[in-house]
C-alpha cells in the first residue's frame, strides 16, 4: 500500500472505534446517534464514519480519486458511497417511524415518483406499523396493468436493495415476499404494497439520508 494510501487507511481505522456494519442482523436501538464529523484526508475526500446505532448513515467518500483501502472497508463492512443523494423527506410521515423504515420511505418516494402516498404509523393488532416498522405504499390504479406493473417493481427494488435499506419483507396481492424469495400467499395487499424494515431504532433528529 502506498503511503498516501497508508494515511487514509489510519484515518478510518481511527474512526472505526465507533463504526459499526450496517446490515439487517445488526440489532435495534432506542435511539440512532448522529453521523461522525467529517474527517478529510490529505486528497481532500471527506469521510463521515458511522457511530452505533445510526444504520441509515453511510461512509461516504466525496472523491474517489484516492479510495480508501479496500481491505480496511470490507473489515469494517463499510459501504463506500462516491456519489452521495441526501434524501428529502418522502411520502410518509416520518414521525413515530424508525430510522431504517424513514430510509426505506425516503427511497421509495425517489425512485418511483408516481408514489404519492405511503402510510406509516397507524394502529394495528401487529406491532409493525404502531411500532415505526412498517409502510405502506398505495399503488395509483392498483388493479390496473400499469398499477400492477408498478407494484412489482417495487417490491422487486426493495428487496434487491434489502441489505442496502434494511428491508426485512414485502406483501403485495396476496404473496409474502423475504429477500430470499416468495414465501406463502393468502395476504391480500391488492391496493398497497406492504414493506417491513428491520428498525434500526427511533431517530433523534440529527440523522442524515442517503440515497
Amino acid at each position: 500500500m502506498s503511503r498516501r494510501g497508508s494515511r487514509v487507511a489510519a484515518v478510518l481505522i481511527g474512526a472505526l472505534a465507533t463504526v459499526v456494519a450496517v446490515g439487517a442482523d445488526a440489532e435495534p436501538s432506542t435511539a440512532a446517534p448522529a453521523a461522525a464529523g467529517p474527517m478529510v484526508n490529505e486528497s481532500g475526500a471527506q469521510l463521515i464514519a458511522l457511530l452505533p446505532g445510526a444504520p441509515a448513515v453511510r461512509t461516504i467518500v466525496q472523491n474517489d480519486a484516492n479510495p480508501p483501502a479496500a481491505e480496511v472497508l470490507a473489515a469494517a463492512r463499510l459501504r463506500v458511497v462516491p456519489n452521495p443523494q441526501v434524501l428529502p423527506i418522502g411520502r410518509a410521515p416520518e414521525r413515530g417511524l424508525q430510522v431504517r423504515t424513514i430510509l426505506a420511505s425516503r427511497i421509495i418516494s425517489a425512485v418511483f415518483p408516481e408514489i404519492q402516498n405511503i402510510g406509516g404509523v397507524r394502529p394495528d393488532a401487529l406491532r409493525w406499523h404502531p411500532n415505526g416498522l412498517a409502510l405502506d405504499v398505495m399503488i395509483p390504479n392498483a388493479s390496473s396493468s400499469a398499477g400492477i406493473a408498478l407494484g412489482d417493481r417495487i417490491v422487486a427494488y426493495v428487496l434487491r436493495n434489502a441489505d442496502r435499506i434494511g428491508i426485512q419483507d414485502a406483501i403485495w396481492r396476496g404473496t409474502y415476499y423475504t429477500p430470499s424469495g416468495p414465501s406463502g400467499s393468502g395476504y391480500g395487499h391488492y391496493d398497497h404494497v406492504h414493506v417491513t424494515t428491520t428498525g434500526g431504532g427511533y431517530p433523534d433528529g440529527s440523522e442524515v439520508y442517503y440515497r
